[in-house]
């Protein structure tokens, strides 16, 4: 009989993996053989389940609590699942869904639906993630919209720019002596200045 592991991740450091060993403690997982991951599921470039793929070999067991926990790559969770079955020789166990359990039906019928459930969630997992990413986007773009502003707020125009925004309006000085004198480079006196005539001088 081989060793028990169990695998955790979240997200990022201030989200908890309670839950996830609360879990590997029900099913014996010794502490020492349980490793966490606190960053995104995007790869596999972790530490932690870097370490676990070096200790892990045929006839142990891996524990996780459910796929989107292992990752969120449909292609990448699929050829993990690959190596930690067919080349390493250990079988894994979805907590929350029965039916990936490798220890059991290991013959060609459940290898089969064991293969196409994993399939089916790993595409809705990859899905789901992408799907947050184009709400976020249509979100930002949405706010920009309404005049969101995003990032840091600009610097406050210096005393002096109104004055040196008029002189250089009436080609009194070049560019290169409005944005030196002004403190700033001249795409940004140009970009400022711009905006301020908007503001100053508003199109009736």
């Amino acid at each position: 009989m081989g060793n028990i592991f169990g695998y955790c991740r979240v997200s990022s450091r201030d989200q908890n993996e309670d839950r996830q060993l609360i879990t590997m403690k029900e099913m014996n997982v010794p502490e020492k053989n349980i490793f966490i991951d606190k960053q995104s599921g995007k790869d596999f470039d972790r530490p932690q389940y870097k370490k676990l793929m070096r200790r892990i070999k045929a006839g142990d067991v891996l524990y996780i609590k459910s796929i989107d926990r292992l990752g969120r790559n449909y292609r990448d969770i699929q050829e993990q699942w690959k190596i930690i079955t067919k080349e390493k020789g250990a079988d894994i166990v979805i907590t929350d869904l029965p039916l990936l359990d490798t220890r059991k039906n290991k013959d060609l019928l459940g290898t089969f639906i064991a293969d196409l459930v994993l399939a089916i969630l790993s595409y809705v997992s990859e899905s789901e993630r992408c799907n947050i990413r184009q709400r976020q986007a249509e979100g930002i773009a949405a706010a920009k919209a309404r005049g969101v502003h995003f990032g840091p707020l600009p610097r406050p125009l210096p005393e002096n720019f109104g004055e040196v925004y008029r002189r250089w309006k009436r080609k009194e000085i070049p560019i290169s002596k409005a944005a030196s004198e002004c403190g700033m480079p001249q795409t940004t006196f140009f970009e400022r200045a711009r905006k301020f005539g908007k503001a100053t001088f508003p199109k009736l």
